[in-house]
């Protein structure tokens, strides 16, 4: 792929990293089933399209450890219960995937045998070889880490082509465009340009992992998944 162009034709693995609220919808906090049966039939209309899926959840719509009002509260400890919810998440969006008969499998940097195969990109490699999509779940499985840079990382470890970083808006604006009427869409950015004209890909820690590893993203709205995939013209393409 050339560095600044979006080339559909030469994706084939993707992660996607999906904030928990997605799951929630208009509750906020939960689950919405609705919303996730909607979300699994894209996921697996993506599939259909002969792409290999690696899926990263957060877990905010059951604990974010880093919004919590009790900051007096142990951080590694909230964090955690964060991270343990994001394993939550990754097992009931798989079990909806496994009803709809395309086979979802949950990996887990945390070990919880019982429940998850514990993460390796070995393991999940060949998960995606026999044609699974694989949720990664437990973000890092360290405290005061994001869920985007434990996507980050795993899309660097298995060596995947894109990481698809679903928001609430279809890419990245100049400004806010729910406050800026006068803010411009932003279709294709380098990492530098990103860095230049302060825009929030993701938390840096996540954006300096993958501007360090060439990784290339792209920026859109959930309900726009399949499109920007297969579409150069929908979203915002970060590139080195």
């Amino acid at each position: 792929m050339e560095n600044h162009t979006y080339q559909p034709e030469k994706i084939h693995s993707i992660l996607i990293k999906l904030s928990g609220e997605v799951l929630a919808g208009d509750k906020g906090h939960g689950f919405d089933d609705d919303v996730i049966d909607h979300l699994s039939d894209e996921i697996i209309a993506i599939r259909k399209l002969g792409y290999s899926i690696s899926i990263v959840l957060g877990g905010g719509n059951i604990f974010r450890g880093g919004r919590w009002k009790n900051q007096n509260l142990d951080r590694v400890t909230l964090d955690n219960i964060g991270m343990l919810a994001t394993v939550q998440n990754a097992l009931y969006l798989a079990e909806i995937l496994n009803k709809k008969n395309y086979p979802a499998t949950v990996q887990s940097i945390l070990p919880m045998d019982k429940m998850t195969t514990h993460y390796s990109p070995l393991k999940a490699k060949q998960a995606l070889a026999d044609g699974k999509i694989c949720f990664l779940a437990g973000g890092t499985g360290s405290p005061f880490f994001t869920t985007d840079t434990a996507a980050v990382l795993r899309a660097i470890e298995m060596g995947l082509d894109l990481v698809l970083k679903a928001t609430k808006v279809d890419g990245l604006y100049s400004a806010d465009p729910e406050t800026d009427k006068n803010a411009e869409f932003i279709s294709s950015a380098s990492y530098q340009e990103c860095l230049s004209k302060q825009l929030r890909v993701m938390d840096m820690t996540a954006f300096s992992l993958a501007k360090e590893n060439n990784l290339h993203i792209k920026v859109c709205s959930v309900s726009q998944l399949r499109s920007a995939l297969t579409d150069a013209n929908v979203g915002t393409f970060i590139h080195p």
